[in-house]
């Protein structure tokens, strides 16, 4: 049986769900927002997707609230995680430690640590030291003992990925540090 091209009139959430985000370089897209990736540019260098299907995906993300769209005085555009786009943390959280546990023999290629007492951040978003539920701003990551880029992989935004920092902080490459 083939499958309808939508979902939309479905009663599933699941598969209203699926409409906005189950498509994959747009899960891509939200895990590069949670690392600070903001820019058009920058999301095209970071994912090597083509700008057609980049420009599709935003606006959808736009359309359905999970990116907000902010131009600044300089005309710079930079696409931010809404409240309802952070609420997808969860999801790409288990989408990342299933991924580790199944294909990253290595370990972790991204740890994540509560930057309030870096303790380690387990599957349940819990810190392993003082325990809490960790929110998404507290969240530091930071390149685990499985994260092996290879040179090809080491453009400006990878450079800045890689380094320890906050979750949702901005990424502020060459480029965007001139503009």
């Amino acid at each position: 049986m083939v499958l309808p091209n939508t979902y939309a009139e479905r009663n599933c959430s699941l598969t209203r769900a699926l409409e906005v985000v189950g498509e994959r370089w747009t899960l891509l897209i939200v895990r590069d927002a949670f690392h600070g990736v903001r820019r058009f540019g920058d999301f095209a260098t970071q994912l090597g997707i083509p700008r057609a299907v980049l420009t599709a995906r935003l606006k959808t993300l736009v359309r359905e609230g999970v990116l907000v769209r902010e131009e600044d005085a300089a005309g710079l555009v930079e696409y931010k995680l809404t409240d309802r786009g952070i609420a997808l943390w969860p999801v790409v959280r288990a989408m990342m430690h299933w991924g580790d546990e199944s294909y990253s023999p290595a370990g972790v290629k991204r740890a994540l640590r509560h930057d309030a007492d870096n303790g380690l951040i387990g599957a349940d978003n819990k810190c392993q030291i003082c325990g809490e539920l960790v929110p998404v701003p507290d969240i530091r990551i930071e390149a685990g003992p499985g994260f092996a880029p290879s040179a090809a992989e080491l453009d400006p935004v990878s450079e800045a990925m890689i380094q320890p920092r906050r979750l949702l902080e901005p990424i502020v490459t060459g480029r965007a540090a001139q503009a």
